[in-house]
């Protein structure tokens, strides 16, 4: 489960998120959409343990990720719209080095199906260098899929990827979350979040302005009641 409560983060004078409260359970795919600048990314890089909140608490499998990052980052798997690597591992040595990184005793057997789900199964010996846009998607999450996390976060998964990859991308996130893993998803792909989210969390300059299932939200303003996603998104953030 990931928990966030009254989480703000402050650059300076600028509040880029403020008094911020959600949870993900397990098993559930929350879309956290917002416009440009929401504070989208900052709540992310937070919930990774990579951004030090300004107030508030974060927990991840019960675990407070400021108090006790190492156990707490240990369950979680952040992917950034970019993707890290290395550039003189290939593929299958990015996998084992994760393998090593968390402790994963049973990472060679691990690899071969990550790598076939994904479809880089024919890319093991590859370089960064080698891979497509998409084919470097595809190794990161594989990364962060190894160690089984019960947390993850993805931010805008689906970019570089073709219409076959898409399919698998989606199957694979709604596999992990029907295996009981939380998981926060943020994409401005409306049609995306609409499919795969069991729940949305809409913020604007920084602040909730919507948060539970589309039925809730749109019960709680009957004048967007029948509007599209979209719709009732632009709505919402103005």
């Amino acid at each position: 489960m990931i928990e966030v409560e009254h989480y703000s983060k402050l650059y300076g004078d600028f509040r880029a998120v403020h008094d911020l409260s959600f949870t993900v359970a397990p098993g559930d795919v929350l879309g956290l959409v917002g416009p440009n600048g929401a504070g989208k990314t900052s709540t992310l890089r937070a919930l990774a343990g990579i951004l030090q909140p300004s107030a508030g608490t974060i927990r991840i499998d019960g675990i407070d990720l400021v108090q006790d990052p190492v156990p707490a980052k240990r369950r979680l798997a952040f992917i950034p719209d970019e993707p890290q690597l290395f550039e003189y591992l290939t593929v299958v040595e990015h996998l084992r080095f994760m393998g090593r990184l968390y402790g994963v005793k049973d990472a060679e057997s691990r690899i071969g199906p990550l790598l076939e789900e994904l479809e880089l199964d024919g890319k093991r010996d590859a370089l960064p260098t080698e891979l497509s846009r998409g084919m470097k998607q595809k190794l990161a999450i594989a990364c962060g899929l190894l160690h089984d996390p019960v947390a993850l976060m993805l931010d805008e998964p689906l970019t570089g990827l073709d219409p076959v990859g898409i399919r698998r991308m989606k199957a694979t996130i709604a596999g992990r979350a029907r295996a009981g893993t939380a998981v926060i998803l943020s994409s401005h792909l409306l049609h995306l979040v609409e499919e795969l989210c069991t729940r949305l969390l809409v913020i604007r300059k920084g602040e909730r302005v919507a948060y539970g299932t589309v039925h809730e939200i749109v019960a709680e303003r009957p004048e967007l009641q029948g509007r599209s996603l979209e719709d009732l998104f632009i709505a919402l953030t103005g």
